[in-house]
């Protein structure tokens, strides 16, 4: 064996000797060390040896084996050297021009705002809930007081998923809001809670410069005792205040939302006139928001939580909204558009 191997590896030298490109260097690498290799084939006939001599042999065998990796790699170098002096030898090179940058990618500017909400709102106990982008018709609307024949049905034209079924709760179905995420919550944790829950919602709309068929929602719950919407309208001050960096007022309209009662719209001081009016605000002052109200005692009840022992508020605001009011961006549709130069802005 001791004969052979050194026979091999003499044979192998010579042969290193002859090569003169890299392409002639991988077929000698696979000559003696591929699968059907003249080392391969010593070390799989280790197996027909006596026991007594299977160590030596195969101390010896790798010996050889990392002797020639050792002469392949080091002519692999020498190879690489020439070729790159060849070409330097034909062609000039500025060793002075800078090297090339490479392209990175950045996070996307709804992720951004998702981050900054999420963050505020964590400071001040929040929760971030998440929960599954197709639901039942369940959670998505008798869960939180749209039962089948309520009107509000038609104000979210819906994405149902053909001939599918959940087994418990009906029809499946994009969901056209992140409420299922808080019918989801308050039937699993109960009562007090104190979450906020963003993520990817769908509509069949007719797209246009404000609509979009799938856009982001941040929604929020807190429910406790003694709940009254001075905390939200606090709560909305603050975040508002903390988002842009400035002072934010808001205010109180009526509104209509079913699983709210009472129902508001929720606005904020403009922040580009300072509540003077201007175009942006309709020379209002204020600038439309979101919708919010007292939560609907029929929601906490389908919960499991009972309404006269505890209260609580819900809200929700659209993050392509909130970002286009924060970069004076005129069309939603470029969030999901993939133009870079749009993205590359942010």
């Amino acid at each position: 064996m001791k004969q052979e191997l050194q026979k091999i590896l003499e044979q192998a030298k010579k042969d290193l000797k002859k090569v003169k490109t890299l392409d002639e260097l991988k077929d000698l690498d696979v000559k003696y060390l591929g699968r059907k290799g003249l080392l391969t084939e010593k070390l799989r006939s280790i197996k027909d040896l006596p026991n007594e001599e299977k160590k030596d042999a195969g101390q010896l065998l790798n010996q050889t084996k990392k002797s020639l990796e050792h002469d392949l790699e080091a002519r692999a170098k020498s190879l690489e050297k020439s070729v790159l002096e060849a070409q330097l030898s034909k062609e000039f090179f500025d060793t002075t021009l800078p090297g090339e940058t490479k392209k990175i990618g950045h996070i996307h500017v709804l992720a951004q705002i998702q981050e900054e909400v999420e963050k505020i709102f964590g400071q001040m106990g929040y929760a971030v809930m998440d929960g599954p982008e197709i639901d039942s018709e369940y959670y998505n609307f008798e869960g939180i007081n749209i039962p089948a024949d309520h009107p509000a049905r038609d104000m979210q034209d819906t994405f149902f998923i053909k001939d599918k079924h959940d087994p418990d709760h009906q029809r499946l179905v994009l969901r056209t809001h992140t409420s299922p995420v808080q019918a989801r919550t308050i039937e699993k944790y109960g009562a007090p809670l104190r979450i906020i829950s963003p993520g990817r919602v769908f509509r069949n709309e007719a797209l246009d410069a404000s609509h979009e068929h799938t856009f982001h929602q941040t929604e929020g719950m807190l429910i406790d005792k003694n709940i009254s919407l001075g905390h939200l309208k606090g709560t909305m001050i603050e975040f508002l205040s903390r988002l842009f960096n400035k002072d934010v007022e808001v205010r109180f309209r009526p509104g209509y939302f079913p699983f709210v009662e009472p129902g508001l719209e929720l606005d904020f001081s403009c922040l580009l006139c300072q509540g003077k009016g201007c175009r942006v605000c309709k020379h209002t002052g204020w600038v439309e928001f979101m919708g919010a109200g007292m939560t609907h005692p029929n929601v906490l009840e389908a919960g499991g939580i009972d309404s006269t022992e505890y209260t609580g508020w819900a809200f929700g605001f659209g993050m392509e909204r909130l970002a286009m009011m924060r970069y004076g961006i005129t069309d939603i549709r470029l969030f999901n558009s993939g133009d870079l130069r749009f993205i590359r802005q942010f």
